[in-house]
């Protein structure tokens, strides 16, 4: 009897990309405030939701571009910055 070679199958476990966490400055809003963001998206990602957002809304306001965001991306979140005094 021939020796019969086993082929066995593997499968590839492959593992989800991490997305890398980016930081992002939000410039003055309308209401004049500096802000800072995170996010998972790429700053391209980020650039073309923006237009997006601008297309409908008439005021900018950085709370709800975050939670526009979030439509996209489940982990963006607002950085407020705040002064500190003693």
């Amino acid at each position: 009897m021939p020796n019969k070679k086993e082929t066995s199958t593997k499968t590839k476990t492959t593992k989800p990309k991490k997305r890398v966490t980016n930081y992002y400055k939000i410039f003055f809003d309308d209401n004049e405030s500096v802000n800072y963001m995170k996010s998972k998206l790429t700053p391209k990602e980020v650039a073309k939701y923006l237009k997006l957002y601008e297309k409908t809304h008439q005021k900018f306001y950085n709370k709800e571009f975050v939670q526009f965001l979030k439509k996209y991306d489940k982990y963006a979140q607002l950085i407020e910055i705040h002064d500190v005094s003693y």
